[in-house]
């Protein structure tokens, strides 16, 4: 396994710590100012590495699709705060204001949920202020072009798309690294995903694309089989799971990443805020995992210094 260099001073691999990314995604609900939030909540807890979701609507989701109406309780605040952000169609805005916001479709809240890029710039100055690397998982080929703008230092794959062969050359093209994520997907995909990406800048994740992912289903010892098929690659875990022991599981397994949704409230209106976890918890799961770490230790036998103050009172010989 090798080691690869993310962005500037940020590694995965052998010879560094497990890496904890706070997949923020899509539960800033349409807000700087809750991303700017939750990227100080993680940062103060001892995250340094933050993941956004960049589509464009259009390109992503079917004429069909954004016209379905869907139920968006005007007391979640996303789409009156999308029409005051200007990023509706004046024909939603029409549409939502002429019936209190009761009127919604599934376009309205996928529209509302895209930062613009004057909004990802905000996002941008505040993480290097912060110290913080900050990338995301585009959806689209223009959605590649768009973060390219940003000059973000990698790309994620969403599990998604793991079979979109025009999305991944896309961003084998802009020549930075890539962490690709695997759920919902069989191992001839990956294969063939990983074909195309390479693997001189790639790292793999196991992935249960469920929301909430149950224990019995997360499969951790994919893991060593991941490994074990691309032994050059580091691999990590990306869960959707409650709790942290799955997490610190898939650490004892080699993981050299690990993903996690993270909100300010799990109660939250919206679509990935119950499968998330809430800062507090997430928090936890670093320090934890830099325990498992430590209690891992280099798979070398030696005797401590405390052992061998026991031997020297309790053995009585030695043998040649």
């Amino acid at each position: 396994m090798k080691n690869i260099e993310l962005a500037n001073g940020v590694y995965v691999g052998p010879d560094y710590p497990c890496l904890v990314i706070a997949e923020i995604g899509i539960n800033h609900n349409g807000s700087v100012e809750v991303a700017r939030r939750i990227i100080d909540s993680v940062f103060n807890g001892g995250c340094s590495v933050v993941k956004f979701q960049k589509r464009d609507v259009s390109v992503v989701y079917t004429p069909e699709d954004l016209a379905k109406r869907r139920q968006i309780p005007p007391s979640a605040g996303v789409l009156q705060m999308a029409v005051e952000r200007g990023v509706l169609p004046d024909e939603s805005v029409q549409r939502l204001q002429g019936s209190e916001f009761e009127d919604t479709t599934n376009g309205d809240l996928k529209i509302a949920l895209e930062f613009t890029l004057g909004e990802y710039r905000v996002i941008n100055h505040h993480c290097r202020h912060k110290g913080v690397m900050w990338f995301a998982s585009p959806w689209d080929e223009g959605s590649v072009d768009f973060l390219e703008a940003l000059k973000v230092p990698c790309y994620k794959v969403a599990s998604a798309s793991l079979t979109d062969k025009a999305l991944l050359t896309r961003i084998k093209d802009t020549g930075k690294p890539v962490i690709l994520s695997t759920g919902m997907s069989e191992l001839w995909e990956i294969e063939r995903a990983v074909k195309i990406l390479g693997q001189d800048q790639l790292v793999i994740l196991h992935c249960i694309s469920t929301y909430p992912c149950k224990d019995n289903e997360c499969n951790l010892r994919f893991l060593e089989s991941l490994q074990a098929h691309f032994p050059d690659v580091p691999v990590g875990y990306s869960g959707h799971e409650k709790g942290l022991i799955p997490s610190l599981i898939a650490v004892g397994l080699g993981a050299k990443v690990v993903e996690r949704h993270v909100t300010l409230d799990r109660r939250t209106w919206g679509s990935d805020h119950p499968a998330s976890m809430e800062v507090q918890e997430f928090c936890e799961l670093i320090r934890q995992i830099r325990v498992a770490e430590s209690t891992l230790g280099t798979g070398k036998k030696f005797v401590s210094p405390e052992e061998r103050a026991v031997m020297v009172k309790l053995r009585r010989c030695y043998y040649a």
